[in-house]
């Protein structure tokens, strides 16, 4: 599946130039101008990496950043012209797995990007198994649902669903957004189709199946029973 890049920077022309060198290095990626049209494209472009620039209209780099982390542990640069010792510890402290200060080279951002997303793969390799909640586990290795002792085959099309679900536990995806993960940005077919893998899997996913909740009128959300 193709990673996807959201750049949260206020500069055209800085914020296209990185988009460049990621789309030459085969990256899906998003753009945001401001903190709040990053934050709204968080919840909606489901963004496998972000970069984001510090000083911002509507909402900072410092604010937007605690707003990610609050909901996600979504690997994340900072970009920023703000330099010094203490403002970078800042950033780890709010989360941020790596700091880089403008002026910058594009080609090693990307190359920075990319040996993150590889340490996140690798971590994700070691643990394969994502608790579903009530027993129930993805297993990522074999790409089967694992309930009461026993597992259960799912389509290519469910096994993404619910990991992108249990990826993004308590934001709501819109069926568009769910749509354009899953079935890629040139899917023309009726969005309906989440409808209905999502009730084929909830069939599959037994106790855990209320935890896929439906959000009438936008999408899903994955919350555990408690």
């Amino acid at each position: 599946m193709t990673k996807k890049v959201l750049i949260v920077e206020d500069e055209h022309r800085i914020r296209e130039l990185i988009s460049d060198y990621f789309a030459a290095r085969d990256w899906a990626v998003c753009q945001a101008e401001d903190g709040r049209e990053g934050l709204y494209a968080f919840e909606t472009e489901i963004p496998d990496l972000i970069i984001l620039d510090l000083m911002m209209p509507e909402m900072d780099g410092w604010e937007l950043c605690r707003e990610i982390r609050k909901r996600s542990d979504v690997p994340l640069i900072i970009l920023t012209a703000v330099s010094g010792d203490e403002r970078q510890i800042e950033g780890y402290e709010l989360g941020a797995d790596d700091y880089v200060t403008k002026p910058f080279s594009p080609k090693v951002l990307v190359s920075k990007a990319e040996a993150l997303m590889k340490r996140v793969d690798g971590q994700m390799s070691a643990s394969p198994c994502l608790p579903a909640g009530c027993g129930v586990l993805l297993n990522t290795h074999t790409r089967r649902l694992e309930r009461d002792g026993e597992s259960y085959d799912l389509t290519p099309k469910e096994y993404d669903i619910l990991q992108l679900l249990l990826r993004n536990r308590g934001i709501v995806l819109p069926r568009d957004t769910i749509l354009g993960h899953v079935w890629g940005g040139e899917y023309e077919g009726d969005v309906r189709v989440v409808d209905t893998h999502i009730k084929k899997l909830r069939g599959k996913m037994g106790q855990a199946a209320d935890c896929i909740r439906t959000v009438f009128g936008v999408g899903y959300t994955y919350e555990e029973i408690q």
